[in-house]
């Protein structure tokens, strides 16, 4: 179901967050659902991996995160304000101790020339510690391409986070 890499990241993630006695939220957008299945995907991940939120819509990272309708308006929802603010709302609206939030654009449409296809906005937040943020600009020749790439980024995020 997911690369070998994504695989890896996954199992490597579990076991760093097991050790520490860190329990991990997702928050998505372009990705779905996908990084949260990664992670589920490995045996063992219930020792860590509290929830995840599928927020797609404006509305949803509204209600569900917390991100300020105006803020959304202002910036658009792939912006690293907006990645900031749902890690920060999913950290808040869970049990975890790490979030990582992901907002962008995969394609094959909505791109613009300010925020082309393959966009991403990556943003992580620990229990009493600064914000992080990463954008990227992914290439691929599909949706699933840019989504791949950017599961992967999120994964190592994370583990940055771990330590």
């Amino acid at each position: 179901m997911f690369s070998l890499e994504i695989e890896t990241l996954a199992r490597l993630l579990i076991d760093e967050a097991r050790e520490r006695s860190l329990r991990i939220v997702t928050a998505e957008s372009c990705t779905g659902g996908l990084v949260a299945g990664a992670i589920c995907s490995i045996p063992g991940a219930s020792d860590v991996f509290e929830r995840g939120f599928v927020v797609y819509t404006n509305r949803a990272k509204q209600e569900l995160l917390g991100v300020p309708g105006d803020l959304i308006a202002d910036l658009g929802a792939v912006s690293e304000p907006v990645a900031r603010m749902m890690a920060e709302g999913a950290l808040e609206a869970s049990n975890a101790h790490v979030a990582v939030a992901i907002t962008g654009v995969a394609g094959p449409g909505g791109g613009t020339p300010m925020k082309p296809v393959g966009t991403v906005h990556i943003a992580t937040a620990r229990s009493n510690q600064a914000l992080m943020h990463r954008s990227e600009l992914f290439d691929g020749v599909t949706r699933s391409d840019i989504q791949e790439q950017a599961v992967q980024a999120a994964l190592q995020a994370l583990r940055d986070r771990m330590t």
